[in-house]
């Protein structure tokens, strides 16, 4: 057993190896706080048929971590949840570009949560350990990588802040890399300026500068020898009839700007080469080749538009570097949902519909990094159907992709809704992808942006998101604005940047290359701000601003606070009362144990009427006011009379009338209704009333008018 201890963000962080998980390839235990993490490397002997390189990262929470038992009916950890799933995606992303050209034998990651303190996330400290699991085991992979995550507290930039800390920051960046670069980001801000970002991010790379130097220093030595392995390339005498048949077919083809037809251009050269070439080859020889046809037909692909944009600065569709594509937004195109939009840019297109709903429509999240339950009042979900991309696929539920993309452009409008108790409405929106080539993340950012200001939801200020490209080949770099699908699979860099006019609000970069130097990083944020900005002034000739009214359809939700001593009365026996409240206004209504009491109805009448039920079995006695109510029980010294619901009081003989009275059903008899004044209430809470008072005060009113009348 190895294990090492060293001090990192003032806590004590460990890395042990050697103890757990013994048959893995390469295990590490990383511990940070009272958060134990437990990653693990596993590969196959034998290569794959596949034809990608079939690496999975696993990143499971154990409720136990935290003491608690899962929620449901089953009681034991099923599928990932969203965080999980979004975690293990941030795992992924920055050691998958590391592996060698050619490796195909199947690799796994699983890092298992043990122990949660609820003060330091575990997403981090799992691509540590990551990282010393691959690097001490027998996989090709010799690079030691390392992730932050920084928050900002009054200007003050905090190195893996806890939960409790991220309360109060306005920004929540995952950055991870290597000794050199960046090479991942991934997080969101509160429209924190651009140029305050890489500040935050060159302090991030010096954190992950001193966690690799621990990392190495547990590894030296315990690098076990590299598997034996051959790299699945395709045969270069193949390479070289495919590149001598397609080359100047392929580069005229990436010259063809409307994606379906550069595709199908692109598979008319494969058929041609795949037709000549079975003619041409022994059947021996076609069986080893038909598979590497298609990597080597892409290979040239990714050549011919590389080179197209370094040596000519044009681009598949004719653009420049700089230029972004056409756009268009319409919203109204629904007519029965609360808010809809559809906003096009180039041949990506996506619809975003906002929906508004009460506190019960909540999302509620079992999670293992806080004490309590928490609900979600937002959400966000992403939708990309295979017909997006013109292609037809088996679909077998939300990907990972698809929650990976929805997570992004949630967290680019967070910051911006308003505050809960200002419009206590549960908002949900769906971004379906209608077309797709390039960046239908950020297309859904500025989609979500315009139904949510359709819908009337005062979000702060617009919002806009592009997506940025790298294209680097020794010396010669291009920085591309509003990349294409296919500059996205085939470039160097994929990164996302979404915000305001003031600043951004969520960041995501992944990079396929060694990393990104400081001047690249700024160049890219600068000119993603002023692509930004060109956004935002066309959405802003469609819908400028939030709509003063909600859509006809949408609920109305008003609030009101009574004394939680009358909640009890509100909903009545098993319910009674609350439901016919309901029943009569068709409003929805919902209690909570603060007194808080919230009434939702699509009518504003069925709303107002609820209001008045409500606040007349609510209502507080108030001495000195006149009340109506029916006469409940008389005796020989005066009558009890229900001023408000379930509240009776006396009016005592001698206030029933002008003069003596000899007895009280010469007055008032059960059932009558009569009004009283409220003259006090003794310490006991019994209510004094008097008819005769009710009855001087209307007299006095009614004289005054009288005589305003005459005057």
């Amino acid at each position: 057993m190895q294990r090492i201890e060293r001090e990192f963000a003032g806590r004590t962080l460990t890395l042990e190896t050697g103890r757990l998980a013994k048959l893995a390839q390469g295990s590490c235990l990383v511990q940070f706080g009272e958060t134990v993490v437990l990653c693990t490397a596993t590969v196959r002997d034998r290569p794959t048929h596949l034809p990608f390189f079939p690496l999975t990262v696993e990143y499971r929470e154990k409720s136990y971590a935290a003491g608690k038992i899962p929620g449901g009916f089953f009681k034991r950890e099923g599928r990932p949840g969203e965080k999980e799933i979004l975690s293990a995606r941030q795992i992924d992303r920055p050691l998958r570009p590391l592996f060698p050209e050619g490796f195909m034998h199947e690799t796994q990651i699983f890092c298992s949560i043990l122990s949660a303190d609820q003060e330091n996330d575990a997403d981090v400290l799992a691509l540590i350990g990551a990282s010393v699991a691959l690097n001490i085991s027998k996989v090709p992979f010799d690079t030691a990588v390392a992730a932050v995550r920084m928050g900002r507290i009054r200007g003050t930039w905090i190195l893996n802040p806890t939960f409790q800390q991220l309360e109060y920051s306005d920004v929540d960046i995952v950055v991870a890399g290597s000794r050199d670069a960046i090479t991942m980001v991934e997080g969101g801000a509160v429209e924190v300026p651009e140029a305050e970002i890489v500040e935050g991010l060159e302090m991030a790379h010096e954190g992950i500068r001193q966690l690799i130097d621990i990392q190495e220093e547990l590894i030296e030595g315990l690098r076990q020898p590299t598997m034996e392995w051959v790299p699945q390339l395709p045969d270069s005498t193949l390479r070289t009839r495919v590149e001598r048949m397609a080359r100047s077919r392929v580069a005229e083809a990436m010259t063809i700007s409307d994606k379906a037809q550069r595709n199908t251009a692109l598979g008319t050269v494969r058929e041609d080469v795949t037709s000549q070439l079975k003619e041409e080859l022994s059947a021996e020889e076609w069986d080893a080749a038909q598979d590497q046809i298609g990597d080597i037909l892409r290979g040239i692909e990714k050549e011919a538009m590389r080179s197209q944009i370094l040596n000519e600065g044009t681009r598949a569709d004719g653009r420049d570097l700089d230029t972004v594509r056409d756009i268009s937004c319409e919203v109204g195109v629904l007519p029965r949902t609360h808010g809809s939009a559809l906003f096009t840019r180039g041949q990506t297109q996506a619809l975003a519909v906002a929906t508004l709903g009460t506190s019960r429509d909540e999302q509620r999240i079992d999670s293992i990094d806080v004490a309590e339950e928490v609900t979600k009042s937002f959400m966000l979900h992403y939708n990309f159907p295979p017909f997006c991309t013109g292609e037809a696929k088996p679909i077998r539920g939300t990907s990972r992709r698809e929650i990976g993309h929805g997570a992004l452009a949630e967290r680019a409008i967070q910051p911006l809704l308003p505050a809960y108790e200002d419009f206590p409405y549960t908002i949900r929106v769906v971004s379906d992808i209608l077309e797709s080539n390039g960046s239908s993340s950020m297309a859904t950012v500025c989609g979500t942006s315009m139904a949510l200001m359709a819908a009337g939801v005062p979000i702060t200020a617009p919002c806009a998101g592009i997506a940025m490209g790298l294209i680097k080949e020794g010396d010669k770099v291009a920085v591309l604005t509003d990349i294409l699908g296919m500059e996205d699979a085939l470039g160097d860099m994929d990164f996302k940047v979404a915000g305001t006019r003031k600043g951004i609000t969520s960041i995501q970069m992944d990079m396929k290359v060694e990393g990104l130097n400081r001047d690249l990083l700024q160049e890219a944020l600068e000119r993603a701000h002023r692509a930004r900005i060109h956004i935002l002034d066309i959405m802003d000739g469609t819908i400028e601003s939030p709509r003063e009214e909600l859509s006809p359809w949408a609920p109305r939700i008003t609030t009101m606070q009574v004394n939680p001593s009358k909640l009890g009365e509100i909903i009545g026996p098993k319910g009674k009362t609350i439901r016919a409240i309901q029943d009569e206004t068709g409003a929805t209504i919902e209690v909570d144990d603060s007194g808080l009491v919230k009434i939702a109805s699509v009518s504003g009448e069925g709303a107002a009427r609820a209001r008045e039920m409500i606040e007349a079995i609510t209502q507080e006695p108030e001495v000195g006011r006149v009340y109506e109510g029916p006469v409940k029980n008389t005796t020989t010294f005066g009558a009890f009379i229900e001023i408000l619901p379930g509240t009776e009081g006396l009016c005592h003989i001698s206030e029933l009338a002008e003069g003596r009275v000899d007895n009280t059903e010469d007055v008032l008899k059960r059932g009558d209704i009569t009004r009283v004044k409220l003259l006090a209430i003794d310490e006991r809470g019994r209510l004094k009333l008097s008819r005769r008072a009710a009855l001087e005060e209307e007299g006095a009113k009614v004289e005054e008018v009288e005589a305003a009348s005459r005057g």
